[in-house]
């Protein structure tokens, strides 16, 4: 018994509900290829991929997809949103004080959501989102030095 393909960017977004334009299909691949990137890097992937995109567009995109489920925004204190393809297991993230990389970390103990909250205050809690603040190996190794 074989594994069934993976389904192609394009079948994404259909089975998202979701127009399939070249831009958006670069969009995708482009935060998939990334590492937690901001909407300026992004456009910088697409407009290598497919050509000419605006700003504005850009954005209206990443929220169509983050809307649909395709892509994660997350928006680390003090900095600019940055944007994942890593979607649907409810990892965490670790970003550094000096220069605000971000690395994912896996979930703090099993199954979502993670944590237990000490007062849930009624309410059916699925998700839990935990950022670690620290310094990455660049800038610990830097200011030890």
């Amino acid at each position: 018994m074989s594994a069934s393909p993976r389904p192609t960017t394009a079948e994404e977004l259909r089975g998202a509900g979701l127009r399939v334009t070249a831009a958006r299909v670069a969009l995708l691949e482009t935060v998939r290829d990334g590492d937690h990137l901001g909407a300026e890097a992004i456009a910088s992937g697409v407009r290598d991929r497919v050509g000419h995109i605006s700003l504005q567009a850009v954005y209206e995109a990443l929220h169509a997809l983050t809307a649909a489920g395709l892509v994660r925004r997350i928006e680390p204190a003090g900095h600019p949103a940055r944007y994942e393809g890593r979607v649907g297991d409810n990892h965490h993230h670790i970003v550094c004080r000096s220069c605000g990389a971000v690395a994912d970390v896996d979930c703090a103990v099993g199954d979502a959501p993670c944590l237990t909250a000490s007062d849930d205050h009624g309410f059916a809690i699925d998700e839990a989102e935990v950022v670690y603040w620290g310094l990455c190996p660049g800038c610990s190794t830097g200011r030890s030095s």
